[in-house]
C-alpha cells in the first residue's frame, strides 16, 4: 500500500496561507522538487487544484512565464507531469493530467492508496483536515517558515481528535526554515 503524505509550508504560528511564509528560494524549491518527484500522484481539493494549476501548468505557448526563475522550472515540470486527483463536488470536469474523485472520500482514498507506487501526496487546507480525521494520512511533512503571520488559515484547525506524531526526519535550510517529517503513532480523544 502506498503512503499518503500531507506536505505543506507553515509559519511558526501555524498559518498555512500560501503567501504567509517566506518567498521560495532555490534551496526550498530543490527540496519541493525532490518531494514532487517522489509522488506517484497528487490529491487536491478544488481550491488547491485551481491555485496550483494557475501557477504551475505548462503554458500552451510552450514557454514558461517570465516571472518564473530558472531554478523554479524543475518543480514546474515535475508537478505538471504528475498525475492528479481532484476532490470536488462543484467541478464537473478537470484536465491537467487530472481526474475527479467522487463518492465516499474515505473509500476513494483507500482505493488510491491500494494502487502500486511510492506515494500519494495531498496538499491544501480543507481536504487534509478531512483525511486526518479519517486516519488516512501516513506521513506529515511540514516546512516550518521562520515567520509569524498573525492571521490566516491555520494548520489542521478543527481536527476532531489529537494525533500523536513521531519525528522521523528533519532538514534545516539556510533561510531558517526547517522541514519536519512525522508519522502518526496514535490517536486519542482530546
Amino acid at each position: 500500500m502506498k503512503p499518503l503524505r500531507y506536505s505543506i509550508n507553515v509559519t511558526l504560528d501555524g498559518c498555512v496561507h500560501h503567501e504567509a511564509g517566506l518567498a521560495p528560494d532555490e534551496e526550498s524549491m530543490r527540496y519541493w522538487t525532490a518531494e514532487m518527484e517522489r509522488a506517484d500522484a497528487l490529491l487536491f481539493g478544488r481550491t488547491t487544484y485551481e491555485l496550483m494549476e494557475s501557477a504551475w501548468r505548462h503554458p500552451a505557448t510552450g514557454r514558461w512565464p517570465d516571472w518564473m526563475r530558472e531554478w523554479e522550472i524543475p518543480f514546474a515540470e515535475a508537478i505538471d507531469r504528475t498525475r492528479k486527483y481532484v476532490v470536488s463536488s462543484t467541478l464537473s470536469v478537470v484536465d491537467w493530467n487530472a481526474e475527479l474523485v467522487r463518492g465516499d472520500l474515505g473509500q476513494a482514498v483507500e482505493r488510491l492508496k491500494q494502487e502500486p507506487g511510492e506515494g500519494l501526496f495531498v496538499g491544501g487546507v480543507t481536504l487534509p483536515l478531512a483525511l486526518a480525521d479519517l486516519g488516512l494520512i501516513d506521513e506529515y511533512v511540514f516546512v516550518v517558515q521562520p515567520v509569524l503571520a498573525g492571521h490566516g488559515p491555520t494548520l489542521l484547525a478543527g481536527l476532531r481528535e489529537r494525533i500523536r506524531l513521531e519525528l522521523v526526519d528533519r532538514q534545516e535550510f539556510r533561510s531558517g526554515a526547517v522541514a519536519l517529517r512525522y508519522r502518526p503513532t496514535s490517536r486519542s480523544v482530546t
